[in-house]
């Protein structure tokens, strides 16, 4: 092992323990005082309900965990957006559970805690898993009302999404196990089947005193929304359990009934580990963004046996194109190739070297045919992003670097297979798109803790924007000398650097999870199985493209 292996291998370990230690602080929820007095109330926490309802010691992979992180600080926080999003097994079901987290807020419904609701269904729709909400929740938070209220990706795009997820067949189950107020009161008797747990259960559109500010009538909450009101009165609800524990059992025992589903066939054979060591992706991969390396390396510590069969190896060599099995399962992987490449020269076509991380023509070209195969042979795609753009500059708008790349973005928007996105280190501009980022409806995308997620770099953008500043500045009359053209630089990338954090993306939910490099294979094999509930409905078909 060389020295520039140790460095890399010290930070990037680093990262992960630095990952480690956030998601045991949001875990925590809203802290340790009021998990304590909401435990008093005889209740589980979110995490324990998740928990206590998956298979022990199966394998499965938080959503959102970062999500709202330093985010809402004017209102208190709103850690994991108040909202617990697993997927995992329930009685060896691939199932979603979405838990409302009542020490955040009481459950409160923030802008990022509709977003990542609306996260869970779509995958559910998108994969057709059933989906499991445990309710807890106060409602809308009402100072941020008019961000999650109204608009159609807001709050009742949720119930909306129960109806055409019930008409799809998609096995829905609700348990209120806290509060369940006003709108909120909608969700789990949208749901399929709903339960209630006795004494801490409550469901009601008013709660007491709107009821008595708004008819005059006088009634306490149990008599108006409790567990015997809805199990025995009114028959809104369908079962009703004497804690949380014989609630969750009670859902085990549903799942545990659920048929077969139908699959969309994509070919698994029995896995096998990496020849090559997975730990030294920590080495391999530079503690500089901006430094080189072979993605091929990487590739071996991720596919088993460490096998690929590339496709056109010589051709396009700035983008790997390569079929491989990743915990048994064929995948085709998209990466990008991060070291300087030596392309090999003709008559027409003179030597060159080729930036790594940059798409070219020919790179863009090589990815359009090989998505085009993976979607033909019914192959899940697997993207590696580390991606600094599309070439610039006259040779390469003169080859038509726009048409060869708006080809592989098409090829990307119009694939039918699903794909799977890992954000390794730089995601940056056209390149983020071109390789399957989050406005291309990935299935999954997640980051490793060397990512960076920015329009460019923090470098490259606090240049352009110190250029802009000066320039006005200039033109009042500022004289910009060098102290203060180094002050302005700092600021601007300061700020910059901030927003590429692969933290920053997380708590927005442009990412699904930041994850430890280690258990990348578990989220692609995770992932696909939960795509295989979801035979393929439509063909493959690119549209008009330029040739």
């Amino acid at each position: 092992m060389d020295i520039n292996f140790n460095k890399n291998e010290d930070h990037n370990k680093l990262l992960v323990s630095e990952l480690k230690r956030r998601l045991a602080k949001v875990s925590l929820g809203g802290g340790a005082s009021r998990i304590e007095k909401h435990k008093s109330k005889g209740k589980m926490t979110a995490r324990e309900r998740v928990d206590y309802l998956l298979d022990p010691k199966a394998k499965s992979i938080e959503i959102g965990a970062f999500a709202g992180e330093d985010m809402y600080k004017e209102h208190g926080g709103c850690p994991s957006g108040g909202v617990v999003v697993k997927i995992g097994y329930v009685k060896g079901k691939q199932c979603i559970v979405v838990a409302n987290d009542a020490t955040v807020k009481a459950g409160a419904w923030f802008p990022i805690t509709g977003k990542k609701n609306l996260r869970a269904q779509e995958l559910a729709i998108e994969n057709k898993l059933p989906i499991i909400y445990l309710v807890d929740s106060a409602g809308v938070y009402l100072p941020l009302q008019d961000d999650i209220f109204p608009d159609k990706e807001h709050f009742g795009r949720i119930f909306r999404n129960n109806a055409v997820m019930s008409s799809m067949g998609i096995t829905q189950i609700a348990a209120v196990m806290g509060s369940c107020v006003a709108g909120g009161a909608y969700l789990p008797i949208m749901s399929d089947e709903a339960l209630i747990v006795d004494k801490t259960g409550s469901i009601f559109l008013a709660g007491s005193y709107l009821v008595k500010a708004a008819i005059g009538e006088t009634i306490d909450n149990e008599t108006l929304g409790g567990a015997t009101t809805h199990c025995e009165v009114s028959g809104v609800t369908d079962y009703k359990a004497k804690d949380d524990a014989d609630a969750l059992d009670t859902i085990k025992n549903i799942i545990d009934k659920i048929g077969d589903y139908d699959k969309a066939g994509f070919n698994r054979k029995d896995s096998k580990k990496p020849k090559e060591n997975p730990q030294d992706i920590y080495g391999i991969l530079p503690k500089s963004r901006a430094d080189q390396y072979d993605m091929f390396e990487i590739i071996k510590r991720l596919v088993d046996n460490s096998e690929y069969d590339e496709y056109k190896a010589g051709y396009g060599q700035t983008i790997i194109t390569c079929y491989a099995r990743i915990d048994g399962w064929a995948v085709g992987i998209v990466a990008n190739q991060r070291k300087l490449v030596k392309t090999t020269g003709s008559k027409t076509k003179p030597t060159e070297m080729q930036f790594g991380g940059v798409i070219y023509n020919d790179s863009a070209d090589k990815a359009t045919r090989f998505i085009a195969n993976c979607n033909q042979k019914k192959i899940p795609l697997v993207f590696l992003q580390d991606v600094t753009g599309f070439m610039v500059g006259s040779k390469s708008e003169h080859s038509g670097i726009i048409k060869d790349g708006a080809k592989m973005v098409n090829a990307v928007s119009n694939s039918v297979v699903p794909k799977f996105t890992v954000i390794i280190g730089n995601s940056y501009g056209a390149g983020n798109y071109a390789m399957c980022g989050k406005a291309y409806d990935p299935r999954l995308i997640f980051a490793w803790p060397s990512a960076e997620l920015a329009v460019m770099s923090g470098n490259s953008a606090a240049k352009v924007l110190l250029q802009i500043e000066k320039a006005s500045l200039e033109k009042q009359g500022e004289k910009i000398t060098k102290e203060k053209e180094d002050e302005l630089y700092n600021k601007i990338k300061e700020r910059y650097d901030n927003q590429v954090s692969p933290y920053y993306a997380a708590a927005r939910l442009w990412t699904d999870a930041i994850i430890d490099p280690l258990d990348t294979r578990t989220w692609i094999s995770m992932g696909i199985e939960a795509a295989n509930h979801a035979p393929i409905e439509k063909p493959f078909n690119l549209g008009v493209i330029q040739v």
